[in-house]
């Protein structure tokens, strides 16, 4: 993929990235086959069938699909590349255009009659409101997290010990040294921090989700996708005490990842709550005693991280100080969060009783002032 993204008009590029997507998967066609072979191995949906080589042909069609476009995309990225990226692009595209095409077919031509319908395979199709396994995207999630966090300690170690050198200039006082390195480990523990508030929100957010769905797969995809480039935001925001003169735009672009990597945790949230009654746990849902709470968490970084934006829009001269302090602040809000939360419901809970008592009281006074019968 760098090949292709670094040389997009060289055909090689293209057409390795192509071969690989074609080798992985004819792999894993290879393991389907493998499964019936050994029925065993099979959902047990499928182990009760009378149908499975019906099944086996249906799963097979679709995941060749995406291999049979790549191998057409290698093939013609040596005579017309534009054409190649175009069957690149259309191996998204495809599942949701079948699922168009079909749909329109239906509402055309009619419903489909009983058999096909009692043949179709929901489970093994690409729609976004598919099932998805929730152990996966959390053991998927947790690798990333480590991963990035491993990131920052190999990034503070590397370039941000003294050596003997530098200790000798500072009459051989290791503390004077590193306070050198202040900002720098400064950057390091709110970066990290950063990733394990997120890790514990996502955290926090999957232990009342019931059955992910692949639309709830993509939104965390694009979340950790962000997360990825906080170690970028440790480079940027490592570089304050050198006051260089992109410092603010350093912090607007660790304000703008961060921002993004919590905003679609958020909307795994409202995805789950579209479909409250099969995606999430009792608690969670509308009116359950966890859904304020819920909110809250999920709110914290987003609403943070953009108003730290605004405000170095706006004051930039304490753009610095602004980022440290948002940094400094979350850990102690999350800590504050419940308390704050229920204060907050006890509060709402007070105003709403007494405006019904004084709706109730107008209405006994009316009946008093109203003339009997």
């Amino acid at each position: 993929f760098s090949l292709m993204a670094s040389f997009p008009d060289v055909p090689f590029g293209i057409f390795l990235f192509s071969v690989c997507a074609v080798v992985i998967g004819f792999i894993q066609a290879v393991i389907v086959l493998y499964a019936f072979y050994h029925p065993h191995l099979l959902n047990q949906q499928i182990q009760v069938s009378e149908n499975q080589n019906f099944y086996k042909c249906h799963i097979l069609k679709i995941i060749l699909r995406g291999p049979v476009l790549c191998c057409l995309a290698a093939i013609f990225s040596f005579f017309f590349i534009p054409l190649s990226y175009v069957l690149l692009g259309l191996v998204i595209v495809f599942p949701h255009l079948t699922r168009f095409i079909t749909w329109c077919k239906t509402k055309i031509v009619g419903q489909r009659d009983e058999e096909e319908v009692h043949h179709s395979l929901e489970t093994f199709t690409l729609y976004l409101s598919e099932p998805l396994s929730k152990e996966r995207v959390e053991g998927f999630s947790d690798g990333v997290y480590a991963i990035v966090a491993t990131l920052l300690i190999l990034d503070i170690c590397e370039d941000n010990v003294p050596d003997p050198r530098e200790v000798e200039k500072f009459n051989i006082s290791l503390l004077e040294a590193l306070s050198e390195y202040g900002p720098n480990y400064l950057a390091y523990f709110g970066s990290f921090v950063t990733i394990g508030l997120l890790w514990f929100v996502h955290h926090s957010l999957f232990l009342y989700v019931t059955k992910a769905t692949r639309l709830m797969g993509l939104l965390n995809i694009l979340s950790l996708a962000f997360i990825g480039g906080l170690p970028l935001a440790y480079q940027l925001t490592s570089e304050f005490a050198e006051k260089s003169h992109n410092e603010i735009e350093a912090i607007q672009v660790s304000c703008v990842i961060t921002f993004f990597a919590s905003i679609f945790q958020f909307a795994i949230w409202t995805t789950a709550l579209l479909h409250e009654r099969e995606t999430l746990h009792p608690f969670a849902r509308y009116g359950g005693k966890e859904h304020a709470f819920m909110f809250a968490k999920l709110s914290l970084y987003p609403c943070v991280s953009l108003g730290a934006f605004f405000l170095t829009c706006l004051l930039s001269e304490f753009s610095t100080a602004i980022f440290h302090l948002m940094q400094i602040v979350i850990p102690f809000a999350f800590l504050a969060l419940r308390i704050f939360v229920r204060i907050s419901l006890t509060v709402v809970k007070s105003v709403m009783s007494l405006s019904r008592r004084k709706v109730v009281l107008l209405e006994e006074e009316e009946a008093c002032l109203s003339p009997t019968e």
